[in-house]
């Protein structure tokens, strides 16, 4: 599966790039995340707990930075089990745009689910990988530049429900989707 999009945050790029390191910001935008933790200046380990259809599982997994280009871009890998419900693993190339005084982050996420995951079907694990994306990038928008603009909001969530499904298969469930999730994305 792969997955692409980008948002737009009314703040600086550096600022933006540190929001992406922190381990308490990215634990309050996962969708579903229990606990983060930095092992490494480039390596974090999560738990997440997410349901994709009827299938509800906590993801352990960790999740490795390469590429790192401060403030530019950085890529992110990880892979997270959940246990019986299966494995999710993928990546996420991460670039971000100054706008002004703002910043444009695009990410490009591609992910593979195993185990009862990869029984579901494509469009349910995208549409809920789309779903969990679209809840990250708003909470991550949130946590660094404050509560986006009347209207704005509501655009962004339309866009992130196709089908009206609920990983971050980046960081969370789907690849600790982290994936943003993401994945995180799972």
């Amino acid at each position: 599966m792969q997955l692409s999009d980008e948002i737009r945050i009314a703040a600086p790029r550096e600022q933006v790039f540190a929001a992406l390191n922190d381990p308490e910001i990215l634990k309050k935008a996962i969708p579903g995340c229990e606990e983060i933790e930095q092992v490494s200046e480039t390596e974090l380990v999560a738990t997440v707990v997410t349901r994709i259809g009827p299938i509800k599982a906590k993801f352990k997994g960790q999740v490795t930075l390469s590429d790192l280009n401060p403030p530019e871009s950085y890529t992110i890998s990880g892979e997270g089990t959940g246990g019986s419900a299966g494995f999710a693993k993928g990546g996420a190339k991460v670039t971000l745009e100054a706008d002004g005084t703002a910043t444009i982050l695009h990410y490009e996420v591609q992910a593979d689910v195993g185990g009862k995951l990869a029984q579901l079907g494509g469009r349910l694990i995208e549409g809920t990988a789309k779903k969990l994306a679209g809840e990250f990038f708003n909470s991550f928008r949130d946590a660094v530049a404050g509560p986006a603009e009347e209207g704005v909001a509501e655009v962004a969530a339309e866009k992130a429900e196709p089908g009206g499904v609920n990983p971050m298969v980046w960081i969370a469930g789907g690849a600790v989707a982290l994936i943003v999730l993401y994945l995180l994305v799972g």
